[in-house]
């Protein structure tokens, strides 16, 4: 039997993968967009949908970012009203275990769970710097160890607590003229937390709710190997995607779990046409639309620290290297490089091979995995990888909102039910039914 493909749909923000600027890309904020990709994603029998969160507006040389969004509703609040308008898609959000506490995260995932009726994940990451600490009461900055030992006890507090209530609790049980039966008090006494109490949701549809991490580095490996359901990955390229499809899995017998508790789902970007010439020039259009002048020299002076401006995006790199003492222009959701002077080495090595420019540069080096070419070569190429063992399916992340799924679902999907690889209906009611069904 093939494996089955999972699918989901990430809703995307306003940066360097959203074409904002396209007459059809519609708001990053009212309910509707949600509510359309959902019902998209739902009609396409997809396993999920997806929300991203910044805890902190990024800002360049003292500025907001512009190619960010602000406004964007509160990730539970969404996936809450969501769960009213949806039946089957599971609802999954991103919630910080760096500022955030147990006790509140594990009853908003335990609301949102009970609310959609079994359709709840949570997406544990750690938020890695000080500046973006400052909107928060705690503050302060956690070393990268610090923060992976913090969100391992995080995310085991938070399973406690939703296991405080046992199978079958009861609230206001009539018959017995009972208030209140098998609910149990909670003690938890850690390093990073010491908490007690009674925990006031009841235990969720799910009994525990999905659990997702993003993890490349080998702390995240190893902590999504021990806890996770589903791990998103970036990997552009099918024997790099098989690569770390080994590499997570051959860790999981440790933990006493086997190979199918771990679901790999890279994230991907797609592009679909009528012919495949058709689809690489529209692919090609859409990196020029998301890389716009402006953005190429601002991603470069993350890596410099330098004012840029004065360069031509098309043109070559600076002969000035970068200024690795210099404190960095650009702040929040970026990886601000340990050794710039190695990545411009490297960078200037590709363009000088590649006869590139700084935009065209940029495109290169930001390019994530991605589906180019008309539905039936999208759709043998997305089985390829799962069938190869370079992932066990796909976050879907759209350059449109909130329409960019649409023709996948309408053409690639009937194409993977034709290959018998993806379902042709629900078959559960839960996300974890959806997810790990055999």
């Amino acid at each position: 039997m093939p494996k089955q493909v999972k699918l989901a749909a990430h809703f995307p923000g306003v940066n360097n993968t959203t074409v904002w600027s396209d007459p059809r890309s519609g708001s990053q904020i009212d309910f509707s967009s949600f509510e359309h990709l959902a019902s998209t994603a739902e009609r396409g029998k997809f396993d999920f949908l997806f929300l991203a969160e910044g805890l902190r507006l990024r800002e360049h040389a003292g500025k907001i970012l512009d190619s960010d969004v602000a406004g964007r509703p509160n990730t539970t609040t969404v996936l809450a009203a969501l769960s009213a308008v949806t039946t089957r898609l599971g609802l999954a959000g991103t919630l910080s275990s760096t500022f955030n506490e147990p006790y509140e995260v594990a009853r908003q995932v335990a609301s949102i769970d009970h609310l959609s009726g079994g359709r709840a994940a949570w997406n544990v990451v750690t938020s890695p710097d000080a500046w973006t600490g400052q909107n928060f009461r705690r503050g302060g900055f956690l070393k990268r160890e610090d923060r992976y030992r913090r969100a391992e006890e995080f995310l085991a507090t938070v399973r406690e607590l939703w296991d405080s209530w046992a199978p079958g609790a009861l609230m206001g049980d009539k018959e017995n003229g009972v208030f209140a039966r098998g609910i149990e008090r909670f003690v938890h006494s850690g390093p990073q937390f010491d908490i007690r109490g009674e925990f006031t949701v009841p235990r969720t549809p799910q009994g525990q709710p999905i659990v997702i991490q993003a993890g490349d580095s080998d702390e995240g490996r190893e902590f999504a190997a021990k806890t996770a359901d589903v791990i998103f990955s970036r990997h552009g390229s099918l024997e790099s995607g098989k690569e770390f499809f080994a590499d997570v899995k051959r860790r999981l017998p440790a933990y006493g779990r086997e190979r199918g508790d771990l679901l790999i789902m890279p994230a991907a970007t797609l592009v679909l046409g009528d012919t495949e010439e058709d689809a690489h020039e529209y692919a090609r259009e859409i990196r020029y639309q998301q890389v716009r002048p402006a953005t190429a020299i601002q991603f470069l002076e993350q890596v410099w620290s330098r004012d840029l401006s004065a360069y031509d995006a098309d043109g070559p790199l600076p002969e000035v290297d970068p200024d690795p003492d210099a404190e960095p222009l650009t702040w929040g959701r970026v990886r601000h490089e340990k050794d710039p002077l190695a990545v411009a080495a490297k960078w200037r090595a590709i363009a000088e091979e590649k006869k590139l420019s700084i935009r065209e540069l940029v495109i290169e080096v930001t390019a994530r995995q991605q589906f180019v070419g008309t539905a039936r070569q999208v759709a043998e190429s997305i089985d390829e990888y799962v069938q190869s063992d370079a992932a066990d399916g796909f976050v879907l992340v759209p350059h449109l909102t909130p329409g960019g799924l649409d023709t996948f679902v309408d053409d690639v999907v009937p194409l993977l039910q034709e290959r018998g690889v993806f379902r042709t209906d629900y078959t559960g009611d839960t996300l974890r039914e959806h997810l790990f069904s055999r």
